[in-house]
């Protein structure tokens, strides 16, 4: 307990302490420009936008799933081709080779009907974040998922607040304060990409393994904290004053009471009484949307709303709940989601970094600070506590593992106007090279305890040879 006391306090409550006085210093000036909150792309069409959109979405959604297709055989995730697809048909690639077609294929007139679109895609995915979410998984783990899952936020959080202290005035917009803009970045830089995690794991074999378990219960745990920092930040940018923003934080706290104090014991109740398999899903789907409506009534985005509902709803085994959730998970992964990366990608512009050596050195001290943040926090926090150090390695890389969940937070700070489109781009590329290492990083460490084990393997018989 005195080890586990001293660890959480160096790991946890000295970076967090650290964010806390750092949130209070001067800055300087931000000198960027205002933030455009939604993409403007191409011209203003004079045709009905359905027979556009439709043709969009179609090349959006068949290249999403060629992209991940690509990459799955490549040994990634398939969220890294679908991630990857949606910055090749933005302005970064496709604008720049072909603007024609990308006039074509992004005119202004869909542009706010595939927004709209996103937004539904980010509700549901939220929705199946919180539904993988279990709670047998936050209990029972012991001082080790607390420490490493709460580690994992503080000391990556800590480590963004300095870096906006340098990043703020070159990169943050004018009107944006000090205290918003380092607590996204921070939120931002701390996040795991929870269901992008428990793939990964899956399909290498290792979910129910000890190592996985673990990896697993400290993600929720890091997830559900990331959140309620990225929650306060939303907050502080939307409220005009201390006051409505203390409103706000009530509203969600009232919300959050009657979720878990009414919602779920009724959704409890109805799936006990027999609710048919064609009623489930309708009720998901109203209860998602509702959820999603007041929280964005209250004054934070819709998705803690549909985060909130998937984390509360019951899980009893019930076939009809697996059965929602497949039905859920493949129209959201199939058509929801791609319109979502489309949007991340044309709103990502690799042009803005230009041939600046100041801005690419910017991008990849962001880069830095997040692998070691996650990485070097994580093992740093697990050693100690006696996890052999190849596991927790495993663990910091893992945890690392950042995907659709950034891109979702990167897409808010954008549309609230928090960060430029220039930072919006650099962390993306974050995203991206952060979540495409996960895999190669596991591997290298797999070959390297395979040499270390193959090496004492032959020590231990050439000392059986000699004692003979």
């Amino acid at each position: 307990m005195r080890h586990f006391v001293i660890a959480y306090g160096l790991a946890v409550v000295l970076p967090a302490v650290l964010a806390l006085l750092m949130l209070g210093f001067d800055a300087g000036t931000a000198t960027g420009p205002v933030p455009t909150p939604s993409v403007g792309v191409g011209r203003q069409q004079q045709v009905p936008a359905t027979p556009l959109l439709l043709f969009s979405i179609t090349v959006v959604v068949a290249l999403a799933h060629l992209g991940g297709a690509v990459l799955r055989r490549l040994g990634q995730p398939r969220v890294i081709g679908e991630m990857a697809a949606g910055i090749v048909l933005g302005p970064s690639l496709l604008g720049a080779v072909w603007p024609e077609a990308y006039r074509v294929l992004f005119p202004g007139a869909v542009m706010p009907y595939l927004n709209l679109l996103a937004q539904f895609g980010l509700a549901f995915f939220m929705f199946l974040v919180g539904l993988e979410l279990r709670g047998d998984l936050l209990r029972g783990r012991g001082r080790i998922a607390l420490l490493c899952g709460q580690a994992s936020v503080a000391i990556p959080f800590a480590l963004g607040v300095a870096l906006a202290l340098l990043i703020y005035a070159p990169l943050a917009a004018a009107p944006v304060g000090f205290p918003v803009f380092a607590l996204f970045v921070g939120a931002a830089l701390s996040v795991t990409a929870f269901p992008v995690l428990a793939r990964i794991l899956l399909e290498r074999g290792l979910f129910h393994t000890p190592t996985g378990a673990l990896t697993i219960t400290c993600a929720a745990i890091a997830d559900v904290t990331a959140w309620l920092l990225l929650a306060v930040a939303i907050t502080m940018a939307r409220g005009s004053s201390p006051a409505e923003a203390l409103r706000t934080l009530g509203l969600t706290a009232a919300f959050a009471a009657v979720m878990v104090g009414v919602v779920r014991p009724l959704l409890a109740r109805l799936l006990r009484r027999g609710l048919s398999q064609e009623a489930t899903l309708p009720v998901v789907i109203v209860g998602l949307l509702v959820s999603g409506l007041l929280t964005e009534l209250i004054g934070i985005h819709l998705i803690f709303g549909a985060f909130l509902f998937g984390v509360l709803f019951p899980r009893d085994g019930d076939v009809r709940l697996r059965r929602v959730r497949e039905r859920t998970q493949d129209f959201t992964t199939s058509f929801l989601l791609p319109p979502f990366f489309a949007f991340v990608g044309l709103n990502t512009q690799i042009g803005l970094l230009g041939q600046e050596a100041t801005r690419w050195g910017w991008c990849l001290l962001i880069l830095a600070v997040a692998v070691a943040g996650k990485i070097g926090g994580v093992a740093a926090a697990a050693t100690p506590l006696g996890v052999p150090w190849r596991e927790s390695a495993r663990l910091g890389v893992l945890m690392n593992c950042r995907g659709v969940t950034e891109l979702v937070i990167l897409s808010i700070g954008l549309g609230l106007g928090i960060i430029t489109q220039a930072l919006f781009t650099m962390l993306v590329i974050v995203a991206l090279v952060s979540t495409a290492a996960t895999a190669p990083l596991l591997e290298s460490l797999d070959r390297r305890d395979a040499r270390r084990d193959r090496k004492a393997g032959e020590t231990a018989e050439a000392r059986v040879r000699r004692s003979a």
